[in-house]
């Protein structure tokens, strides 16, 4: 095809710093059906999910299904799961989120070596929110990394393989650790009435938790670790079930009785909830190739850090950049507000986003959804960072989004979105749409600025 318009992967859209472009072909849902076979991991819970409380989709997620719907299409959907997560309590089978040990003398070594951040400034029993980037400045994985004692950290991953990676760091550079994925399955209690299922079912003492602290606990007679941390941007815990091939059922009932005890269901994690609070999602709002000053992570990367770490070289060049005013990228993430019908459900594609000035394409959503208590559509996209530039005054090395900006664009959203228009118009947003319970150290500094500005 001559015409670069026709091409089925729009290359209108610059990702010429890329080495694998994102596949932006609008595909739509062709209604497959999922294989269960052998080749892809069931959780410990799989059978609590699926065959007791009716999950009716799913999709692989670190090699292992992962329910993805409970509330059927005719009875709410997500949207009602929404509500018994923002309203009440909700309970998610998160075993996914694989747990990768690094213990032995140099454990605290290594760690630091693979992470941004400072592992040694870490205190046993709490965690932190981390990224590991690659040499390049790429984001492998940004996951929660949980402090268990001097010798021994657990990476709670997002959804991309880590444990060959940090196995191969730590043979090739001669750290005297061992690396595992071990037994141990998480499950996230989320929601407004969550401490009170902690309390039910773990005892008064997980009121003491801090955010990101951690402690040892017994559930049923099985061995538990508790922190104070969840993916939705709400007051929620996660329950670390140790020994989980053979405690995990034994968790998982009583603390699902307590949620539903409270007016609260199993449901599929809260993507609705965690892009209002703009909480990212590795795989669709960034990857490999994605560097943290991209997606609003700069402040993982540290002005000073004791020692080397894989990728700083490149980072410290990024960030020189942009103290500069050169930005060393085509697109950077931005919030938007999206019209259009209300967007209830996952989006089968990466719905392209066009200049309104120009009509050209130049970007992509990657989290859209809709949000009923802005009552809009909202959502994380891609635009080009030279329009962001020249027209605000967004400062692109800073993590700190500013206000809702007058900067408009339009995204092409499926005819059942549309109203069968071509598109429709979306605003840049500030971010998170929504606070979260527990503002992160990016909405906190943002909420010191505003402080600041208000005196």
């Amino acid at each position: 095809m001559s015409d670069s318009q026709d091409h089925p992967n729009h290359p209108d859209v610059d990702q010429s710093d890329r080495v694998l472009p994102r596949n932006l072909r609008q595909t739509g849902d062709p209604g497959i059906e999922m294989l269960v076979s052998t080749r892809v991991r069931k959780s410990p819970f799989f059978d609590k999910s699926f065959n007791e409380e009716g999950a009716w989709r799913c999709t692989v997620y670190n090699r292992i299904y992962h329910p993805r719907g409970l509330v059927e299409p005719e009875d709410g959907g997500a949207m009602a799961e929404y509500e018994a997560l923002t309203e009440a309590v909700t309970l998610w089978d998160v075993a996914v989120e694989r747990q990768i040990r690094v213990k032995g003398p140099d454990a605290e070594a290594l760690t630091d070596y693979v992470i941004t951040r400072d592992a040694t400034e870490i205190d046993p029993m709490h965690g932190k929110y981390v990224i590991l980037c690659n040499e390049d400045g790429g984001i492998l994985n940004d996951p929660i990394l949980l402090r268990i004692s001097d010798d021994e950290f657990w990476f709670s991953i997002s959804d991309s393989t880590l444990m060959q990676w940090i196995q191969g760091v730590n043979v090739g550079m001669d750290f005297d650790a061992e690396v595992d994925e071990i037994d141990v399955a998480p499950m996230q209690i989320q929601g407004p009435l969550s401490e009170d299922v902690m309390i039910d079912v773990a005892g008064e003492s997980v009121s003491e938790i801090p955010y990101y602290g951690l402690m040892e606990a017994e559930i049923n007679g099985a061995e538990v670790l508790i922190s104070q941390t969840g993916f939705s941007g709400e007051k929620g815990f996660e329950i670390y079930v140790r020994d989980a091939s053979k405690n995990a059922e034994r968790v998982w009932d009583p603390v699902l009785d307590s949620v539903k005890a409270h007016g609260g269901m199993q449901i599929a994690p809260g993507h609705h909830r965690r892009i209002a609070a703009g909480i990212l999602s590795w795989g669709q709002d960034m990857d490999h190739e994605t560097s943290p000053f991209q997606v609003n992570l700069g402040y993982q990367v540290p002005d000073e850090k004791p020692g080397d770490y894989i990728g700083k070289e490149e980072l410290e060049r990024q960030q020189s950049l942009i103290n500069e005013g050169e930005y060393p990228f085509n697109l950077k993430l931005v919030g938007l507000k999206i019209a259009g019908e209300p967007i209830r459900d996952y989006a089968p594609d990466f719905w392209l986003i066009s200049d309104p000035q120009t009509g050209n394409e130049c970007g992509y959503m990657t989290s859209p959804w809709w949000n009923p208590d802005l009552e809009t559509n909202i959502g994380l996209g891609f635009v080009p960072a030279e329009k962001l530039q020249e027209e605000t005054d967004v400062r692109l090395n800073d993590e700190i989004y500013e206000d809702d900006l007058d900067l408009e664009f339009e995204v092409h959203l499926p005819d059942r979105y549309s109203e069968g228009d071509e598109s429709v118009f979306a605003t840049v947003a500030e971010v998170p749409f929504k606070e979260s319970v527990n503002p992160s150290a990016r909405e906190q500094a943002k909420l010191g600025a505003k402080q600041e500005a208000s005196d």
